[in-house]
């Protein structure tokens, strides 16, 4: 590829050195601030490495699901999924994990870099229960880097901009998607048209 930057070097001379809030903000621990920020989000997503590669999953409960349990631990219910469970099954392997906290409205992102085990505990698991259902793991992160991301691309994208959001039949549906990869053998309508009350009755 023409024009690839293949060295520290090439890179360090085009950007230079981090603005100072940039190398201030990030700490080895959970501060009250970060922890604030953390559980006042509805929303992370989860990122882990494996041997098939990486994976990206999204997590979400009411504001505080994520449960800072000290300055330097947070722990995450894995909720009811579709059992693929390929970040538990990366994190078995490789516990690395990166966290990306948000919160409707606000521009400013929480990012935690650390490592996470997976728990089994009855007791921890049952201290998680939503709607009478308990998670089938919870994942323990130790936390090593903590810092704020900026507004900017999220000022840029207009995220939470409600003037810019899709209504959904915009865009084609799972089942229209699965129909399409399976060239018709999937009943792509029917998924559809089941889904709303298959998820009320799986959420958790």
């Amino acid at each position: 590829m023409p024009h690839e930057i293949t060295t520290l070097e090439e890179l360090n001379a085009i950007y230079g050195e981090p603005v100072k809030a940039a190398q201030i903000k990030e700490i080895d621990y959970i501060s009250d601030h970060y922890r604030a920020f953390i559980e006042a989000s509805p929303f992370v997503i989860l990122a882990t490495c494996g041997a098939e590669g990486l994976d990206c999953s999204p997590r979400g409960d009411p504001k505080g699901f994520v449960r800072v349990v000290d300055r330097h631990t947070l722990m995450i219910p894995d909720r009811r999924g579709n059992n693929r469970v390929d970040s538990l099954r990366n994190i078995v392997r490789d516990p690395r994990v990166a966290l990306l906290f948000l919160i409707p409205g606000i521009g400013e992102t929480m990012r935690v870099n650390g490592r996470a085990v997976l728990s089994t505990d009855p007791a921890l698991r049952e201290s998680f229960v939503m709607r009478g259902k308990v998670p089938a793991c919870v994942i323990v992160v130790k936390a090593e880097r903590v810092y704020p991301q900026c507004q900017k691309a999220l000022v840029r994208s207009k995220l939470w901009d409600p003037a810019l959001r899709m209504a959904r039949t915009e865009l084609p549906s799972v089942g229209q998607m699965l129909e399409a990869l399976t060239k018709g053998s999937f009943d792509g309508q029917a998924y559809d048209a089941a889904y709303p009350e298959r998820l009320k009755q799986t959420i958790y």
